[in-house]
């Protein structure tokens, strides 16, 4: 004879209450059932039936006592392999069906085959015709609450057969049904236990378990008759099912189709509580929009300092009179001390910088600006090239011509008709110069003064007619390399110390503004980026929140998950993904409300630089911030103590 499928020897089952009194609620239970049996275990409430199915079916655990199933001791199964007992050696019928709702009978029936690893054609197609089979090949696509209860609990046997476990064991199947619908059910396991498989069927009806080919009595914790061994009926299958004949699809399925899977019932679960899920997102939208759009302004306003930095030249040395000490005297930097400096390595050309107050004037129209009387070399040095006409040259500087060059603002102001100012002869402090040019827009670099509206003429022409001394302010000096900036500029400082005697000068170069912008702008865009990622934390919370509760509302569904073979990583999987589900949808509301609000920063108040980078970190940012707090929520789904979740209300 084969060995014993069930075997239960000496079990015990004591809980402790909370009051911390110890209720002993199985007594030394000894029990073994034949592949192929139809058991009932009949009793009164508080006798230990339902505890004693839960042991069988491994969903609660003995205190004491042996409990194998075809030979292996269940006591040495933890989470994962005791799930995959229930999984493929147990179908459960419970007697309040525990069908998950806002999900069709066709979607029930398939869970267990979800975690089973079944293909999806496979579990569709027979969770399609074991439906068919019981009666309800029509309304398989209703969901529970669209079904009566008899129809509730077909659902729940079909279920139960749906990864062809051999042991099917069914708790008061019939307790909330009426007589008509029991009797229904009843027949059903009498088919199932002809087919040969093993029924186990707890109830307190006595006429129900009539229908069993072996009936079991218990009270108090105990077995006090077994028709086994008084003489009674006992079944005698010809071909009992066993889990090997089924055991070839039952593979946990892989991490991608268990991710697909986890994903579709996120999106079922969200959208069966779609005003809730609204306010859940509502946070990680306003973080994802805070990054992104303060992120863009930050950005913006750092490219447009460094715009209007960059504009001086990288390149530039500034050579200024005076060092900075009112105490010390100073000698006034000269043409000559140009001329020197040019002659030092990495030097490409020297501007020299002499600025007076002018007043312009071409026929009844004056002008108030600034004059700057420099080189020829300056559309070199400043990089800035000229819009119409030429600048005036090294022959016109030599030969102190009265030429000027108008800068753009100045030119619009003097000749507003559109005429062309090029050989007109402008008044400059009432002395005529003729336009050889007008420069190219190149606007407000420094801050404080707009260089569009600069006259500029030959620095031998402002000393003799405009200023009459040859002091200059600065001398600005551009060099070939920028890499030996540093080299270049401490050269021309031993220069001028050595021509002037003393350190009455000031030398700086434009990297150091560039470094200080840069800094400053990224210390800011740090700051707006800070305040952003705090709202985004705050969403995180937001949804770490409402995960929590959802988990104590589906706290019955996570026991019928359990019940059905889902391990610990397929509950937490789950959880997660709707987390992150509910964190992605966020972020991409809170992409489109970024580029939004930000588009009308940059439209109306400041400009706005949008990157790839930061669109693609604060939508990543917001799955990780899902992930992260729904990590809590999702461990503790999983850790549910599957007997008490399915007892939640």
């Amino acid at each position: 004879m084969s060995a014993p499928l069930l075997v239960l020897e000496d079990i015990r089952k004591t809980y402790a209450t909370g009051g911390g009194v110890a209720v002993e609620v199985l007594r030394g239970v000894s029990l073994t059932v034949e592949a192929g049996e139809f058991v009932a275990i009949v009793g009164s409430s508080g006798s230990g039936k339902s505890t004693l199915m839960n042991i069988l079916g491994g969903l609660d655990r003995p205190t004491s006592g042996s409990y194998r199933v075809g030979g292996r001791d269940v006591s040495e199964l933890e989470g994962d392999e005791r799930a995959a007992l229930r999984r493929d050696g147990f179908g459960f019928v419970f007697q309040h069906y525990h069908l998950i709702p806002g999900t069709s009978a066709q979607e029930n029936v398939e869970m267990p085959g979800r975690y089973a690893g079944l293909p999806a054609a496979l579990r569709e197609s027979r969770a399609a015709a074991l439906l068919g089979r019981l009666g309800l090949g029509e309304r398989r696509h209703h969901r529970p609450n669209q079904l009566s209860g008899g129809q509730q609990q077909r659902v729940s046997i079909a279920r139960a057969l749906m990864n062809g476990a051999p042991v099917i064991l069914a708790d008061e199947p019939t307790g909330a049904l009426d007589s008509a619908s029991g009797a229904e059910v009843v027949a059903l396991l009498r088919e199932l236990a002809a087919e040969g498989r093993t029924i186990v069927l707890i109830t307190h009806d006595r006429k129900v378990a009539e229908a069993a080919d072996r009936v079991v009595e218990m009270r108090d914790g105990r077995i006090v008759s077994d028709s086994a061994t008084d003489g009674g009926r006992r079944s005698r299958p010809a071909a009992p099912v066993s889990a090997a004949a089924t055991a070839e699809h039952h593979t946990p399925a892989s991490v991608w189709t268990s991710a697909g899977e986890a994903f579709t019932a996120a999106l079922r679960s969200l959208g069966a509580n779609g005003f809730r899920t609204a306010l859940t997102l509502l946070g990680i939208v306003i973080g994802v929009a805070s990054v992104i759009a303060l992120l863009a302004i930050g950005e913006g306003a750092k490219r447009a300092v460094m715009a209007r930095v960059g504009a001086l030249g990288v390149n530039l040395v500034y050579v200024l009179a005076g060092s900075g000490d009112p105490r010390l005297p100073t000698t006034p930097l000269t043409e000559a001390d140009g001329e020197a400096i040019l002659r030092l390595p990495n030097v490409e050309s020297v501007m020299p910088y002499l600025d007076m107050p002018v007043m312009v004037r071409y026929g009844n129209i004056d002008h108030r600006t600034s004059g700057l009387a420099t080189s020829a070399s300056l559309p070199l040095t400043h990089r800035w090239p000229v819009a119409a006409g030429s600048f005036f040259t090294t022959a016109d500087e030599r030969a102190g011509a009265a030429v000027a060059v108008l800068g753009h603002n100045v030119a619009k102001r003097l000749f507003p008709n559109g005429e062309s100012p090029l050989g007109r002869h402008v008044q400059v402090n009432n002395i005529p110069f003729q336009v050889t040019g007008v420069m190219g827009q190149k606007g407000d670099l420094t801050g404080s003064q707009d260089t569009d509206d600069w006259v500029f003429v030959p620095l031998s022409t402002g000393v003799q007619r405009l200023v009459g001394k040859p002091d200059l302010q600065l001398i600005l000096v551009s060099v070939h390399t920028v890499g030996r900036i540093a080299e270049t500029r401490d050269a021309i400082g031993a220069l001028m110390t050595k021509r002037h005697g003393q350190e009455d000068f000031q030398i700086r170069d434009v990297t150091a503004r560039i470094r200080t912008a840069t800094e400053t702008q990224d210390t800011m865009t740090l700051l707006l980026g800070s305040a952003a990622v705090v709202t985004l934390l705050v969403g995180g919370i937001g949804v770490m929140n409402i995960m929590l509760v959802s988990v104590t509302e589906r706290t019955r569904e996570i026991g019928i998950r359990m019940a059905a073979g889902a391990r610990t990583a397929d509950i937490e999987r789950q959880f997660l993904m709707e987390a992150a589900l509910v964190a992605g949808l966020g972020g991409l509301v809170g992409v489109a409300l970024g580029l939004a609000s930000g588009a009308l920063v940059g439209l109306f108040v400041m400009p706005v630089l949008f990157t790839a980078t930061a669109i693609a970190g604060a939508v990543t940012s917001a799955v990780v911030t899902g992930l992260v707090f729904g990590l809590i929520p999702a461990r503790r789904a999983a850790r549910l103590d599957p007997v008490a979740a399915l007892s939640s209300e």
